[in-house]
């Protein structure tokens, strides 16, 4: 069950504001198709309304920068039984899906922009050798009835199916209205329990829903010290480098390694990225932002004006970190060349556990 979300407003008296339903579902696909963020900040959408081989509308097909795929489907007034036999029956299609047709599914929304191009402007690199290795189902909803909680909680939890259902809420006050947004099942566990579920079939590790791996490439824009100091991991200098880092989720562990050194630190996420500019820090018991306080990187504010080349910022509570020459590092190791991916490697986190010390 969901936790229930309710906002007042406390600046002239304490009143709850009442939450009132959209004028139409089509209303709320209309919000998501522009701005897919809202409802997972790593999506690009391919198309909507997608029609399937088996003469059905998919609302909104998405994929990430990872090339797995997202099934969005709106319940409308559809029972438990015909939404969730719908969802699953697009997985069925969407599964077999080859890296052409996606291409031409998006190009057909899209006419006059090849896949390939978007998903470099969105992502900052080229779509991945292996597209569509997995898939994920979101069923968007106003409410939920507790028969259909209990049929995704038994997928999602008995079997690793990776649905997961999302409640927006829609709030008015005078002129201004509001979305709130709530999951029913914590997108990371899902996605480690169909992970796990199908990581053999799929020929790759599967993921524990908890560990991240960053890459923090010292140079003039950054400082290991720095990131000691000042608690976090950043990217920047354009798409490619900074794009990765919207996968890590608060409350996630990361594994930072400097490229061609090792393992140099390990923390949990407190906050989302955002542009250097906006990040702030505390020093000598104020808060200012990073960029006016002392660092040793003396180029971490070029291109700070320019969003495709500001470098960018996530806040992490440090756990352990050690200075570069005492850096982590056996041959087998994982590493790669994104800012920021899922640590899949379970080689490396056995010899990471130890190594920092930590109690898992």
């Amino acid at each position: 069950m969901p936790i229930e979300l309710s906002v007042w407003r406390i600046d002239s008296g304490l009143q709850k504001v009442v939450f009132t339903p959209l004028s139409s579902e089509m209303r709320l696909e209309d919000v998501l198709a522009a701005d897919l963020s809202i409802l997972d900040s790593a999506l690009m959408l391919l198309g909507r309304q997608v029609p399937t081989s088996f003469g059905t509308l998919v609302d909104l097909l998405a994929i990430n920068a990872q090339g797995d795929l997202a099934i969005v489907e709106l319940k409308r007034s559809r029972t438990p039984r015909e939404v969730v036999a719908q969802a699953l029956d697009y997985a069925s299609w969407a599964e077999g899906l080859s890296y052409d047709q996606i291409a031409a599914i998006f190009s057909e929304h899209h006419p006059g922009t090849p896949f390939e191009e978007a998903f470099s402007e969105r992502f900052g690199a080229a779509p991945p050798e292996t597209i569509n290795a997995t898939h994920r189902l979101v069923i968007v909803a106003a409410e939920l009835d507790a028969a259909t909680e209990r049929i995704i909680n038994y997928l999602s939890s008995g079997y690793g199916v990776p649905i997961n259902a999302v409640f927006f809420r829609h709030f008015q006050e005078g002129g201004a209205e509001y979305l709130t947004r709530t999951w029913l099942i914590d997108p990371q566990e899902v996605e480690a329990k169909a992970s796990s579920a199908g990581a053999e079939r799929r020929g790759r590790e599967p993921w524990n829903g908890r560990d991240f791996y960053a890459s923090f490439g010292e140079d003039s824009r950054r400082s290991w010290e720095d990131a000691r100091q000042y608690g976090f991991i950043s990217a920047g200098g354009g798409k490619w480098y900074s794009g990765t880092l919207y996968q890590l989720t608060v409350g996630a562990r990361v594994f930072v390694c400097i490229p061609k050194v090792g393992y140099v630190g390990v923390g949990l996420i407190r906050e989302s990225v955002v542009p250097v500019a906006q990040f702030t820090v505390q020093q000598d018991g104020r808060t200012l932002p990073i960029l006016e306080a002392p660092l040793r990187a003396t180029r971490m504010g070029d291109g700070a004006t320019v969003p495709d080349l500001s470098e960018y910022v996530v806040r992490v509570e440090w756990i352990k970190t050690l200075p570069v020459s005492q850096a982590i590092w056996e041959k087998g190791m994982f590493a790669n060349q994104n800012s920021a991916c899922k640590l899949r490697n379970k080689f490396t986190l056995e010899r990471l556990v130890p190594a920092f010390g930590l109690d898992d």
